[in-house]
């Protein structure tokens, strides 16, 4: 990260940070004694920058109002962030819908998502095969567990992390690259999870997991890439994910947890963080 200039401490920066974004300039806004600090993530973009910047300060870039009328105004600038990460507000409003259905329609929305086809047979849950239920085309269930959710904090828990790193993902690499996370996460950490021989699980938490690997592997790798994850937010997730494996998890009423698709997401994102930051090292490389 590269300090651009100093703005006084009472500025609302608002307006300038979703600027900034449309524009898509990674930059971060700190708080310092003297006042807010405008860092820019790729100095190549300095230019660019410095006219939104310049469009802001002449009032050309709309702010937002911190009137009586701020709810209508808040949903007014989400419209266009959501438009910029089609693939993130998908799978939010997706998990929401099952999470809905699944109340209005019960088990038979379940059996249809988890990986394989469960029934009951004499008291005993009975489960398909997954070569014979991918032979019989249904492919939809490598992916549809990750859209189970069990409650809401499980849902809610996932998808303020899916919102929170899948937005710089989106924002910084583009759809393409979310989409193929979501698919090579989901994928990979239900098919983790399945050869336990567990075929009653479900939660986008694979997926964040990876997005956490990716975002972090992103920011160390590349510091002026625009990605930013707390150290302290990365030991939590990482702690938390050790502490459900352990006995005492189950002890204190955290059992159940789907710790294999943790571990196989996560494992997804940091492999895929490499591979891109190693392409755009390279082509940085290439280009000196």
């Amino acid at each position: 990260m590269q300090p651009v200039m100093l703005l006084p401490q009472e500025t609302d920066t608002r307006a300038l940070r979703q600027a900034l974004w449309q524009q898509r300039i990674g930059h971060r806004i700190t708080r310092e004694a003297e006042g807010q600090l405008l860092w820019l993530a790729n100095p190549a973009q300095h230019a660019a920058l410095e006219d939104v910047v310049n469009r802001w300060k002449r009032g050309e870039v709309m702010d937002s109002p911190s009137r009586p009328s701020a709810p209508r105004q808040r949903l007014t600038d989400a419209v266009p962030l959501v438009k910029r990460v089609p693939v993130t507000a998908t799978i939010l409003a997706v998990s929401a819908l099952v999470f809905a259905l699944i109340g209005l329609l019960g088990d038979w929305l379940v059996v249809q998502l988890t990986i394989v086809p469960v029934g009951i047979a004499g008291d005993q849950l009975v489960p398909g095969s997954l070569s014979d239920t991918l032979a019989g085309g249904q492919l939809w269930r490598l992916l549809s567990p990750a859209f189970l959710h069990f409650g809401w904090m499980h849902l809610i828990f996932n998808l303020m992390w899916v919102w929170y790193f899948g937005r710089q993902v989106e924002l910084l690499q583009g759809s393409r690259w979310m989409l193929a996370l979501l698919l090579a996460a989901g994928i990979g950490a239900n098919m983790a999870q399945y050869a336990t021989g567990t075929v009653l699980f479900g939660g986008m938490s694979g997926v964040v997991y990876a997005l956490l690997g990716h975002v972090w592997i992103m920011s160390r790798r590349m510091p002026q890439s625009g990605f930013f994850v707390p150290t302290m937010l990365v030991v939590f997730m990482l702690g938390w994910m050790v502490f459900t494996m352990t006995a005492l998890a189950e002890h204190v009423g955290f059992g159940n947890v789907a710790n294999e698709a943790h571990l196989g997401g996560l494992v997804v994102g940091l492999a895929t963080g490499w591979l891109a930051s190693s392409r755009r090292l390279r082509a940085g490389d290439n280009r000196r």
